[in-house]
């Protein structure tokens, strides 16, 4: 059973279209280590959910950033979907102000940065918004109605073992085809639980959800989690720097940490390590 996926789905009769998505192993190796408060974990999980939503219309073509930058005591969530559908996050935030904060007072005032890299040509296109709304769920409809001008709805949802969003658009010709359709739609869609969606197949739960509705469901993506250690990488960074500059934050510190905080992973590097390294360039 796929159990971290986002499925497409089209009301055949009505114009709308949707996405849903659910993780569960890839949502809990991005958690794994870090010791999120519980709240952190929700805004992050709704921030990587809407993130697949979103890169799961750009499949093939584009890798997706998304940015909550704040100025509460919740700093930065971000959240990373590449155009195969791998996955990243991770949350900055002053751990002595969580409290018992609604989203938008741990939030504070601040942006939220869309940003989307086309593969085939390179180039970098973002959108920026001002935080509006009451919850990170509210603040993201708000950015979909505006950038896509359509209107959608959103249910978002999260805890420390998984995390799933619904997504749905209404198209132009939609009330035409049946004006009672969208609300019909969403009235069922409110009934969703993040219960519901774990170790269910997706069309199993759409039918569920929607038992009335005529449903056309496309080719469901696997989702995953992707943030591999890579110390050539952090190598080749330390031997940019120079030698020089390496020795001298070697001297000072006894060693070198390089902290990767989207991947949670730490190199270090002591005296020995930084000779080997430099000498690799004679």
């Amino acid at each position: 059973m796929q159990t971290d996926y986002v499925q497409r789905f089209l009301f055949e009769n009505l114009d709308i279209r949707g996405r849903l998505v659910c993780l569960t192993d890839a949502w809990q190796r991005m958690l794994q280590g870090r010791g999120y408060p519980e709240d952190i974990v929700t805004l992050l999980g709704h921030t990587t959910a809407l993130n697949v939503l979103l890169g799961a219309n750009q499949k093939g073509a584009g890798r997706v950033t998304l940015q909550v930058q704040g100025t509460g005591p919740v700093k930065l969530l971000v959240a990373d979907c590449t155009a195969e559908l791998r996955i990243r996050g991770m949350a900055h935030y002053e751990a002595d102000d969580i409290g018992q904060e609604s989203e938008r007072e741990l939030l504070g005032d601040g942006r939220m940065a869309v940003t989307l890299e086309d593969v085939k040509s390179g180039k970098f296109y973002q959108s920026l918004v001002p935080l509006e709304g009451t919850t990170l769920e509210e603040i993201f409809a708000h950015y979909l109605s505006q950038s896509e001008q359509l209107e959608a709805y959103l249910r978002l949802y999260a805890d420390g073992a998984a995390a799933a969003g619904l997504l749905l658009e209404k198209l132009p010709g939609a009330d035409s085809r049946d004006p009672d359709g969208w609300n019909r739609v969403t009235h069922f869609a409110n009934t969703l639980t993040l219960q519901e969606t774990r170790d269910v197949q997706p069309y199993d739960l759409l039918t569920r959800i929607f038992p009335e509705e005529l449903m056309r469901v496309f080719r469901l993506y696997a989702v995953e989690y992707h943030c591999p250690y890579d110390e050539d990488k952090v190598k080749d960074m330390l031997r940019g720097l120079g030698r020089e500059e390496v020795e001298s934050i070697l001297a000072e510190q006894g060693e070198v940490v390089i902290r990767n905080e989207m991947c949670n992973h730490e190199y270090r590097f002591d005296a020995a390590a930084i000779a080997r390294l430099f000498q690799t360039m004679h």
